[in-house]
């Protein structure tokens, strides 16, 4: 038998004699590691939101790709109205008021605190500055 099987064998043989779990000492442990995880979500889910909402209002502001991200769908249809269909009719007049709206509200995303951003925009569901 060769060097590489043998190393097999004997992981095989760890394995068997590590105790198995009762199945409701797994299900509470499931349940901890489940709650933790939602708890860490949280915690990180708010500042992911403003940085990323921030960015890509910085960057594509005009097509309102940061109130999708946000949630408002709504107000990212009408600046991707704005900015495609009255940019065009206006000559561009239109898609430059969405793209400022854009720069606007990237700045104030990123210049709020994570609290502030989370109780404007996440809780309070204010869709607009």
């Amino acid at each position: 038998m060769s060097e590489e099987n043998k190393d097999l064998g004997d992981k095989a043989e760890d394995a068997a004699k590590v105790p198995k779990k009762t199945p409701k000492k797994l299900q509470s442990e499931v349940k901890k590691t489940t709650a933790e995880f939602k708890e860490g979500l949280k915690s990180i889910s708010g500042e992911n939101k403003r940085i990323l909402a921030g960015v890509l209002a910085l960057l594509f502001g005009g097509f309102g790709v940061h109130k999708f991200v946000l949630g408002y769908n709504k107000e990212g249809v009408i600046m991707l109205t704005l900015t495609l269909v009255l940019g065009v009719l206006t000559c561009g007049i239109g898609a430059s008021i969405a793209w400022l709206i854009g720069l606007i509200e990237g700045i104030i995303y990123l210049t709020q605190s994570e609290e502030a951003f989370y109780k404007t925009y996440q809780e309070g569901k204010k869709p607009w500055f």
